[in-house]
């Protein structure tokens, strides 16, 4: 309402209540705005997780999604499971009972990450009567294929002739660090996958078997068949089937099926019963 002073009407002014209400609406909008940009699922420096901490499968969900649990008896096909630093010390009495007879235990990443539970693992597998395997996450965009097989073979993952070892295992999959395919075209990715497999056969005298997901391998390889004729194939797929499987490949030798099974949340299944594990074992 207006104000009389000595016989003139003065309107009240606004302008300062206006500023406030202008300064109270903006700092409610930038508050809104911090909190969409520190909500979960949001893109940002905060989601890329530290180095040293991608295990088998990592991608799989989120890139090629999670359907039911194969339908197959487990009669034809022997049960294993996969393990890194995440499952801590393992409990491999517990597997063993519930019939798991195999597994791979993540050795190293790049060239500069070795699995600090690596030894319980590893060993806990073969003292409770398993055999067991060991295996790498590839990161190609921060070595060359040679070295990240050199820094492997150092660090567990070699093979013995012992009946109670499986040749390491090449985990190639989605980039949890960055770009999918490491920042590499198809022949480059081909070529670093080349070097890794050539320089663990040179080191170990076997072929290593190749983890990957066929979305994965068609983006980044260009869907090349030319390493199913000497590697063997470990397929990732969460579903009732393996489905189609990557070029070169008419089978798979292994399948990580799911990453929420029993006591260990990764399993898989062997294409074949426990002989054919202890055959792939022996060379």
């Amino acid at each position: 309402m207006p104000v009389q002073r000595s016989g003139t009407t003065v309107p009240l002014r606004p302008a300062r209540r206006s500023r406030r209400s202008l300064i109270a609406v903006s700092g409610a909008l930038l508050a809104v705005l911090s909190l969409l940009f520190t909500l979960p699922g949001t893109a940002g420096a905060d989601d890329v997780p530290p180095r040293g901490s991608a295990y088998l499968g990592m991608g799989v969900i989120a890139h090629d999604g999670q359907g039911g649990l194969p339908r197959s008896s487990r009669a034809a096909q022997s049960e294993g499971v996969d393990v890194s630093s995440h499952q801590g010390n393992v409990d491999w009495p517990t597997l063993w009972s519930s019939g798991v007879k195999w597994a791979y235990v993540k050795a190293t990443e790049g060239t500069y990450y070795r699995n600090p539970y690596f030894t319980q693992q590893y060993g806990g597998s073969y003292d409770i009567g398993m055999i067991r395997g060991t295996y790498h996450f590839a990161t190609p965009d921060r070595t060359t294929g040679a070295a990240q097989a050199d820094y492997f073979v150092s660090n567990g993952g070699g093979w013995s002739q012992d009946g109670r070892t499986l040749p390491g295992a090449l985990d190639i999959e989605w980039n949890p660090y960055g770009d999918a395919c490491y920042g590499k075209s198809p022949a480059g990715m081909v070529t670093w996958i080349g070097d890794f497999l050539n320089r663990y056969r040179v080191l170990t005298g076997r072929d290593a078997v190749i983890y990957t997901a066929t979305t994965w391998w068609t983006q980044c390889t260009g869907n090349y068949a030319g390493f199913g004729a000497s590697n063997p194939l470990w397929i990732a797929r969460y579903n009732t089937t393996p489905g189609t499987l990557p070029a070169g490949w008419d089978t798979h030798t292994m399948w990580q099926y799911t990453s929420s099974g029993p006591t260990v949340g990764d399993h898989d299944r062997f294409n074949g019963a426990y002989d054919r594990v202890v055959t792939l074992a022996n060379g």
